[in-house]
C-alpha cells in the first residue's frame, strides 16, 4: 500500500513538472519582424525609376472614318479598240506588278494594223528602188534636184507612217502568234475593281474594264461633325485604330478639311494621308481617330502603366532610397496614349518606380496592414 501511494506522488509530481514545461514554451516572445520594407539588392535590377514630366495638356477628341485608296494613286482603264475579252489573267484583289498581262482582247483592229504594215512594207520597198534610180539619174544630170526631193519625201513619209503603226502595235501589246491585244498593267497595285469576265465584248472608250489602286499610301477620310468642328485644324496630330489590328496605333496628321458638308453624312470631311508600306489598311475599313488637341498649360505627367488601380482610386510608387518607399494615391486629370496627366499628389522633382511597381506596392501595404 505503501509504495503504491509513493508511486502515485510520483506521477503527480512528473505531470506538474510536464505542465509547467508547456507553459514556460507558450509564453516564449514571438519572433523579431522587421519594421519597414526595403527593396532586396538584387531586386534593385528589376525595378525601373523616372521623374515626372512637364508637358502641354493635350486634349483627345474621338471621331469616326474610312479608309479609301488615293485617288492619285489608282489607274482606271477603258479599252481603247472594239474587240472580245478572249482571256483574263486576274481576280479582284490581286496584287499585280507593271507590264503584267491582265487580259488578251480579239480586234479587228489588229488584223487591220498587220494588214497595214504589210502594205506600208512593200511601198517602203518600192520607195527604195525609186529613191536608189533617181539618185542614179540625177548623178547622170538626167533627173532634176526636184526629182530627186521628191523621192526622199516619198520614202521619208511611209517610214513614219510604218513607225505610226508599230507604235499602235506596241502600245497595245499586240501578239501577232495569238492574234490578240495584251493588256498589261499600267501600274504596281492591287486591283480594286474588275468589270469583265471572258466572251464580253468592249468598246472602244467604254466602260471601265479595270481598276488598279497602288495602296503603299491610303486616305483616311475622317467624319467632322458639328460639335468637334471648332475644334478640328489643319496640321492636328491623330492617332488612328481599327478592330482589324488590336492595340495597334498610325500616327498621322489631318491635311484637309472641307468646307462643304457631306450630303450622305452630314459631316465635314477631314483627310489624314497614311503610309502604308505593308498595305494593312484596306479601302472600306472603318478606323476610330482620335485628333489630339494641344493646349498652352503644362501638367505632370507619368506613364499609364506606371500607375496601380486600387479600390477605384489611382497610386504610384514614391521612390527616396531602398528603404525610404511610399504608395501615395494620386489625381488622374486625363490619360492618352499611354501618357497620363497628374493633376495632383505628386511633385516635379520626385521619383516613381515604373517596373514591378505593382510587387512593391503590394509589400508596403502588407506592411501598413
Amino acid at each position: 500500500m505503501k509504495n503504491s501511494l509513493q508511486i502515485k506522488y510520483f506521477i503527480l509530481i512528473l505531470g506538474g513538472v510536464l505542465i509547467s514545461s508547456c507553459t514556460d514554451h507558450r509564453s516564449l516572445p514571438p519572433k523579431y519582424e522587421a519594421e519597414t520594407y526595403c527593396i532586396d539588392e538584387d531586386f534593385k535590377d528589376e525595378i525601373v525609376l523616372r521623374k515626372p514630366e512637364l508637358e502641354p495638356i493635350t486634349e483627345k477628341m474621338h471621331l469616326t472614318g474610312k479608309i479609301e485608296p488615293n485617288p492619285e494613286r489608282v489607274v482606271h482603264f477603258a479599252s481603247l479598240v472594239d474587240g472580245l475579252i478572249s482571256k483574263t489573267h486576274f481576280s479582284e484583289g490581286d496584287v499585280v506588278q507593271e507590264g503584267q498581262v491582265l487580259i488578251e482582247l480579239r480586234s479587228s483592229e489588229l488584223a487591220d494594223l498587220y494588214a497595214q504594215q504589210r502594205i506600208i512594207d512593200s511601198q517602203i520597198e518600192v520607195a527604195e528602188h525609186d529613191l536608189e534610180a533617181a539618185e542614179a539619174r540625177f548623178e547622170d544630170g538626167i533627173a532634176s534636184r526636184k526629182e530627186l526631193t521628191d523621192a526622199r519625201s516619198g520614202l521619208m513619209i511611209l517610214t513614219a507612217e510604218k513607225e505610226k503603226i508599230n507604235a499602235k502595235l506596241n502600245f497595245f501589246s499586240a501578239s501577232e502568234e495569238r492574234g490578240v491585244f495584251e493588256i498589261k498593267a499600267p501600274q504596281s497595285g492591287i486591283v480594286t475593281a474588275k468589270n469583265i469576265v471572258s466572251g464580253e465584248t468592249v468598246s472602244a472608250g467604254g466602260d471601265v474594264l479595270f481598276t488598279i489602286s497602288d495602296l503603299s499610301t491610303v486616305w483616311v477620310m475622317v467624319n467632322v461633325f458639328a460639335t468637334h468642328v471648332k475644334h478640328i485644324q489643319k496640321g492636328m496630330d491623330v492617332k488612328i485604330s481599327t478592330l482589324s489590328y488590336p492595340g495597334e496605333l498610325f500616327d498621322g496628321k489631318i491635311d484637309y478639311i472641307s468646307q462643304v458638308l457631306d450630303e450622305e453624312s452630314r459631316a465635314l470631311k477631314a483627310r489624314v494621308i497614311l503610309s502604308n508600306p505593308e498595305l494593312l489598311l484596306k479601302p472600306g475599313m472603318l478606323v476610330d481617330v482620335d485628333a489630339l488637341k494641344v493646349g498652352e498649360e503644362l501638367q505632370l505627367t507619368i506613364p499609364t502603366q506606371s500607375m496601380v488601380f486600387d479600390n477605384n482610386e489611382h497610386f504610384v510608387v514614391i521612390y527616396k532610397n531602398d528603404c525610404e518607399l511610399e504608395n501615395r494615391k494620386v489625381e488622374l486629370k486625363s490619360s492618352i496614349n499611354g501618357i497620363s496627366f497628374i493633376s495632383d499628389g505628386l511633385e516635379e522633382d520626385e521619383q516613381i518606380i515604373s517596373k514591378n511597381h505593382l510587387l512593391i506596392y503590394e509589400q508596403l501595404k502588407n506592411f501598413q496592414n
